[in-house]
């Protein structure tokens, strides 16, 4: 089981390198982070965007992006779409969004011709790094789907699998967070966490275990589970932070990053390849660590 970005780096260094399809990679941070990548030997690039504004930001900040294939392109829907049809024609494994709207990328990933939908729900799974834990956690989802459904949380759930079956986590626990831990017909993401909790024990939720509603405590602290009287296999050992809404996924997500001393990835999932779709105000340091992230993801698709 991976246990830290450290670690999550080294086996990406192990399993990789991957081609990375940066789509408009005229973006300092995703220089940054491809050419750390590349020294690593954790991902190889083919940078698609306007090829004088790369080179001029890769001359200006010493960035060596020698070894990367470049194919130029200024029209950034364009730069997109090709970017997402090196990975449907099999040159690269992942897609990366580089200075562009998320939208732009998405509507290419989406496209029926050259992109990469698999008819399942796209979701973010955000991983960190929290000071103190003796394991990864995972948020989702932060960033797509704004208020899912029972059914979507189902595929939200089984594509945060997905991503810890990568770092070797064979069976992850699943918390159901909600604002409280008891069922409250009132309160529908409770109701929601209960019978995808009974849907895990009917085996429509396969590989994990399902536990819920649980507040966000009782989830990650046994010392809270067992001071309100909570027994229960995820109480206090969740991995993965299954979240109601995108509010409070995405509250949680900066909170942790930006309250506390935390490191992190991320990735889209859902798609034939992983997508690092990144923040323009992430670093260049989590850029690198979501790059290591779909190298483990795309190292085990085609495993």
């Amino acid at each position: 089981m991976i246990k830290n970005m450290k670690e999550i780096l080294k086996f990406a260094k192990e399993r990789g390198p991957k081609t990375i399809a940066v789509a408009v990679a005229e973006d300092l941070d995703v220089l940054l982070a491809v050419s750390k990548a590349q020294k690593l030997r954790i991902a190889d690039a083919i940078l698609v965007g306007d090829q004088d504004k790369i080179e001029k930001i890769a001359k200006t900040h010493h960035i060596d992006i020698t070894a990367c294939e470049m194919i130029h392109e200024k029209d950034i829907k364009e730069a997109s779409r090709k970017a997402v049809a090196l990975v449907s024609t099999g040159k690269a494994y992942i897609v990366m969004k580089g200075l562009v709207d998320t939208a732009i990328i998405l509507k290419a990933v989406l496209n029926q011709e050259i992109g990469l939908r698999t008819g399942n729900v796209l979701s973010h799974t955000a991983v960190f790094e929290v000071p103190n834990y003796d394991r990864l956690i995972f948020v989702t989802d932060a960033a797509m789907n704004i208020a899912p459904d029972l059914m979507t949380k189902k595929q939200i759930i089984e594509n945060a699998v997905e991503v810890a079956y990568a770092l070797d986590i064979d069976t992850p626990k699943v918390a159901v967070v909600c604002a409280k831990e008891k069922v409250n017909p009132k309160m529908p993401p409770t109701v929601d966490a209960q019978k995808l909790e009974d849907m895990n024990k009917e085996g429509a939720i396969k590989g994990c275990m399902v536990g819920g509603p649980f507040a966000l405590d009782n989830a990650v602290s046994k010392k809270a589970a067992k001071h309100k009287g909570i027994d229960h296999p995820v109480a206090g050992c969740a991995d993965i932070l299954l979240v109601p809404n995108i509010e409070s996924g995405n509250v949680l997500y900066k909170s942790m990053v930006f309250f506390s001393d935390t490191k992190n990835a991320g990735v889209i999932v859902g798609a034939k390849a992983p997508i690092v779709l990144t923040s323009r105000a992430d670093s260049d340091e989590t850029k690198l660590n979501s790059i290591a992230l779909a190298v483990l993801m795309a190292a085990k698709k085609s495993n």
